[in-house]
């Protein structure tokens, strides 16, 4: 499986704030907007990923991410010179995906709840052709929409319709087998010059190969594509993280607990940054087995740490 993070765009919602930088490496509190996009399909065990922006800001995310080799995954860089709709992201990314599925997320989605882990890689694990999933909204014009039967089957899709069938929107997080290139090439721009996920989903449904997977109340999906949008996500972070103790979207930490870095790796880069907070709940992480005396020891002398994957 591999995935995609769609970063691009020129995120004029966000103007002012975005006319000199790309709107994902903007701050959702205590760091950048990609992280938490990163961070879902880390979760989900992807560690081949393609990360798409705008020529102007790709070298940006590398200097930020790098090729991922400090998270133990592989990050691939590709540019996507206009904004011309979500599946052009797919024929981009043709030799990156190859014969693989793939699963892709777009930059300024922000998923969170109790047990999403569980369920995104179980819905990787079942994946056999296209898998969206959908979330509950107030206002799903603004979204597409998908219906269902009385047996919960996704019967139709609409892309912000002025009379919804339900109210349930698409989230930005989809997962594809190997076929959406050739399928995202034969779809034709919408009125407004894209091409539309909308009608790639529906080319799925109509061979009747879409599941949607639904995510309940325990789950948050926010799109902090607006000012407000984006407020609200910093201060939704910013609270879960100073009740419940722990920080999402940590890129370090995930890497280290799902066994792609070593505890002495965690403990560096947490040096690195230790006058933040987020340096410091990575020393407080890799200290955890080991004794203050022993990682002054180590910080003086690191070739006594661990075999190291960095």
């Amino acid at each position: 499986m591999k995935g995609i993070i769609l970063a691009g765009g020129s995120g004029t919602r966000l103007s002012p704030s975005t006319d000199s930088i790309n709107k994902h490496l903007l701050a959702v509190f205590d760091k950048p907007m990609i992280y938490y996009p990163l961070s879902v399909l880390m979760l989900g065990g992807i560690r081949d990923i393609l990360i798409i922006s705008t020529p102007e800001d790709k070298p940006r995310f590398e200097a930020l991410l790098g090729d991922g080799s400090a998270y133990g995954i592989n990050l691939t860089h590709m540019e996507q010179a206009e904004p011309n709709g979500i599946p052009e992201a797919f024929i981009l990314g043709e030799d990156f995906i190859g014969d693989d599925d793939v699963a892709l997320i777009l930059g300024d989605n922000i998923f969170y709840g109790q047990g999403f882990t569980t369920l995104f890689r179980r819905a990787l694990e079942n994946h056999r052709y296209a898998t969206v999933f959908g979330y509950r909204v107030k206002d799903p014009e603004r979204f597409g929409v998908v219906e269902f039967d009385h047996r919960q089957k996704a019967v139709s899709l609409e892309e912000k319709p002025a009379d919804p069938k339900s109210d349930f929107a698409v989230t930005g997080l989809y997962i594809f087998d190997s076929r959406v290139v050739n399928i995202a090439k034969q779809l034709t721009p919408s009125e407004r010059g894209e091409l539309e996920i909308t009608d790639l989903n529906n080319q799925y449904l109509k061979r009747d190969q879409l599941d949607v997977q639904l995510l309940g109340r325990g789950f948050a999906w926010m799109d902090a594509g607006t000012h407000e949008s984006l407020f609200e996500a910093a201060e939704f972070v910013k609270i879960t993280q100073q009740r419940q103790g722990f920080k999402l979207a940590c890129l370090e930490e995930i890497s280290y607990y799902m066994g792609y870095i070593s505890q002495h790796a965690l403990f560096k880069k947490g040096k690195t940054m230790e006058k933040t907070d987020y340096g410091r709940y990575l020393i407080e992480i890799a200290k955890r087995k080991h004794t203050e005396q022993y990682w002054e020891e180590i910080d003086r002398n690191p070739m006594l740490g661990m075999v190291e994957n960095e």
